[in-house]
């Protein structure tokens, strides 16, 4: 799975984690029922927030089926998300792997770069793309349209060079996220809500295309890989702010729009999409950007920095229960809090005076041999760390990984340890 919305059940409260579960479930399942079991693997996090704003918006869309026992639940059985909105997300999410697919095949990154690879990939994606286009025209979605978008992102990237406005080139990006996130206004039967959901999307795209850019600049320019940033010569005091107003722009437009509830949208949207820029820059170790611009607060969160120290490490937050804010309220992003979105710290961490710290995340990473890394992974799978701890260094290569919070029940390491409760 792959996407930079990546929240925590320590981060959703009053059952917003499972009905975020319950949306990423049904997203997989449309996507097995659309377009065959292999493409489940195009499950994405930030695709499912389509199917999150279809249902937000018209309680007829949020309709529920019962899904059979997985893995990824423990074996359990659950009821995930059924409607249009989970097969709009599903044809989003197909389309968008099938790019990212072409993109690998181009660049000939690694085993895409063998002949054999190269072909079967190539007829994956063209697959994929295909089914994507037709299961979004059967819900009005004008796949052929976005697919066009997809194709103008490639010469929009062959044409640039430096002096050339980044925004240039992320603008591909954001029509084509600004058309699904008003595509479900249309779904929801809420037609008022496309021009606010448009723009919400069309600054959504930014953010996502711009973190990415982040995120791989240095691996990108180790392989010789054609990176936005690199590329343009675009500074990134500019990149960062350029998200920071891009972050404030979203609850701006989400505050037009009408929602029947509304909260777990503006957790993904306003919160975690707050948390992923801060959690980019830190890890991509840029830990000098996470001060933002000096005095400014974007949608209530306080100042930018304050979630990182001085010299870019996570700094150990405070767990404390949600009474509302975007995980179950509105104290995220009406500066009730003090710690950060949602009154967390938004840190990816759960406790501040507990193993749960340890191995601290360095920049750069720490690598460690062979021994030391196996009694590192042993330590951090016996505190719980692999599950929630997100993000957490990994063992060996010490860079930072996702939690595999959202896949386990066992999100409960923190009571057994001193923590810092209000």
């Amino acid at each position: 799975m792959f996407g930079i919305l990546r929240p925590c059940r320590h981060t959703l409260a009053d059952g917003l984690a499972e009905e975020w579960m319950s949306h990423m479930c049904g997203l997989c399942l449309a996507l097995r029922d659309d377009h065959g079991q292999a493409s489940r693997v195009a499950t994405n996090y930030d695709g499912l927030v389509v199917s999150v704003l279809t249902a937000a918006q018209s309680a007829e869309c949020a309709g529920t089926r019962t899904a059979g026992r997985c893995p990824l639940r423990g074996m359990r059985s659950a009821e995930v998300s059924d409607g249009s909105g989970a097969h709009l997300a599903a044809s989003v999410s197909l389309l968008l792997a099938s790019a990212k697919i072409t993109d690998h095949i181009e660049d000939g990154d690694g085993l895409y770069g063998r002949r054999g690879v190269r072909a079967l990939a190539g007829r994956v994606a063209e697959r994929w793309r295909r089914g994507a286009q037709e299961a979004g025209a059967g819900l009005g979605f004008d796949g052929a349209a976005l697919a066009a978008v997809v194709d103008r992102q490639r010469e929009v990237e062959r044409a640039a060079g430096p002096g050339t406005d980044v925004l240039a080139v992320t603008r591909p990006t954001e029509e084509a996220t600004g058309e699904a996130f008003a595509h479900t206004a249309v779904l929801a039967g809420r037609p008022a809500n496309a021009a606010p959901l448009r723009e919400a999307g069309r600054l959504f795209g930014r953010v996502a295309h711009l973190l990415d850019a982040v995120e791989d600049r240095e691996e990108d320019a180790e392989k010789d890989a054609w990176n936005p940033i690199t590329a343009t010569g675009t500074d990134l005091r500019r990149v960062r702010d350029l998200c920071d107003d891009a972050v404030l722009g979203v609850g701006l437009a989400l505050r037009e729009a009408e929602f029947d509830d509304d909260r777990l949208v503006r957790a993904l949207l306003e919160r975690e999409l707050h948390r992923a820029v801060e959690r980019a820059f830190a890890h991509g170790g840029y830990p000098g950007q996470g001060q933002g611009r000096p005095g400014q607060g974007h949608s209530g969160y306080g100042h930018q920095g304050q979630e990182y120290g001085h010299h870019g490490h996570p700094p150990h937050h405070r767990r404390r229960e949600h009474h509302g804010g975007p995980g179950g309220g509105q104290e995220g992003h009406d500066g009730g809090s003090g710690h950060g979105p949602g009154g967390d710290g938004g840190s990816g961490t759960c406790c501040c005076s507990c193993s749960c710290q340890t191995p601290r995340e360095e920049f750069p990473p720490r690598k460690r041999g062979v021994f030391s890394g196996c009694a590192v992974a042993l330590f951090m799978c016996c505190t719980c760390q692999f599950c929630c701890r997100d993000p957490h260094p990994g063992p060996w290569t010490g860079r930072p990984r996702s939690s595999w919070c959202e896949c386990c029940e066992c999100c409960s390491c923190c009571e057994a340890c001193t923590c810092c409760c209000d």
